[in-house]
């Protein structure tokens, strides 16, 4: 069967910039434990300043993208789990003893609230840099016209509980009804449950989010999670 896709993002990345936010990005980096959700973050980071590891610091990152970015960036040795999301990082062997080692999250406001929450109550001391923002856009008329238009069966990958919300939110009743008849492809338990409550039926669980991953929970075998 012939696919084609179609972009429906629900925001846009913006640089943050002032006194605030480099003295908190400066803070993250010096932490024992340095964290990079995404690639968007590794860019805003090195936008303010230069990124360098000191001796007995981990780097890690949520997955292989983030990686690649920050090794282009200098970092060597980073460590990113086999499961790309935000459980397969709390998976990591560098956080399963956090309590009393200060643990710095390069992120977006919003951005990986469970990984945050579970380093707090794992009793880490947290410091936040949100080096980027997302900026709400709304889809045009004329873009919802076009996924109005498009024929069935359509696919979901999912792999942010934000965009899903963010995206039903900014979609017209009509679009946001067609939208639930999507078979969504969710990238973890968490996701596959958010899936549910925002009122899909059909779902599928992939092993982790890789767009590799998240297609192959396509295929006709897959037994719905």
């Amino acid at each position: 069967m012939r696919m084609r896709t179609f972009a429906l993002s629900p925001w846009r990345i913006a640089h943050r910039d002032d006194a605030a936010i480099r003295e908190a990005l400066a803070h993250a980096l010096d932490a024992d434990i340095v964290v990079f959700t995404s690639p968007p973050a590794v860019a805003a980071a090195v936008a303010l300043q230069p990124l360098r590891a000191r001796a007995g610091q981990a780097w890690l990152t949520v997955g292989a993208g983030t990686a690649r970015a920050l090794e282009r960036a200098g970092i060597t040795g980073v460590h990113a789990p086999a499961r790309m999301d935000s459980e397969g990082l709390l998976a990591l062997p560098a956080l399963s003893d956090v309590a009393g080692r200060s643990v710095g999250l390069v992120t977006a406001p919003g951005g990986r609230g469970v990984v945050a929450r579970a380093l707090g109550e794992a009793g880490a001391s947290l410091r936040r840099a949100d080096v980027y923002t997302r900026v709400p856009t709304p889809p045009s008329p004329a873009r919802v016209a076009r996924l109005m238009a498009l024929p069935g069966p359509w696919l979901l990958p999912l792999s942010s509980g934000e965009a899903l919300a963010r995206t039903l939110a900014a979609l017209p009743p009509a679009a946001r009804a067609r939208l639930r008849s999507a078979r969504v492809m969710a990238a973890s338990e968490r996701l596959a449950g958010l899936a549910r409550d925002a009122g899909f039926t059909t779902i599928t669980l992939a092993t982790d989010a890789r767009p590799v991953a998240l297609m192959a929970a396509a295929s006709p075998e897959q037994t719905p999670a």
